[in-house]
């Protein structure tokens, strides 16, 4: 994981919580504690692979 944040789904408006992730690697390939849940005490979680982040300078 890269970071959280939250945001709004594009397509249904939902609040979400984003999960920033390097790469998206499918479920059946990552151990059961590496898995990012669908959601967290009932608000949808999104997966967004954003590449590496780099502080600017």
């Amino acid at each position: 994981m890269t970071g959280v944040g939250t945001g709004r789904d594009e397509r249904t408006g939902q609040d979400v919580i984003v999960v920033f992730v390097t790469r998206k690697v499918p479920r059946d390939r990552l151990r059961d504690e590496d898995v990012v849940p669908d959601e967290l005490d009932g608000v949808p979680v999104r997966v967004l692979a954003i590449g590496e982040a780099r502080a600017q300078e």
